[in-house]
């Protein structure tokens, strides 16, 4: 088996990378963290943030929750 480096711009690669016989297994990407998102990319709306969670949601009218009553325990507990 013969491997390949390929180094240049992304194009020159893909161009280099075409014109190769065999099968490719495996390629490294180097990314910068500082890259600008692509403009087609929208941030999600602020109330689907937590939608995933909503079924592990637990929802109870008159709950006692200031710090003392989180802390200390309750009759039967």
């Amino acid at each position: 088996m013969k491997t390949h480096v390929l180094k240049g711009s992304k194009r020159e690669i893909a161009e280099r990378l075409v014109q190769l016989h065999g099968e490719v297994r495996e390629a490294i990407v180097f990314e910068d963290e500082s890259a600008p998102t692509p403009p087609t990319a929208t941030p999600p709306a602020p109330e689907d943030i937590f939608a995933v969670m909503a079924t592990f949601m637990v929802d109870t009218p008159n709950v006692d929750d200031p710090r003392e009553a989180i802390y200390s325990r309750v009759e039967g507990e």
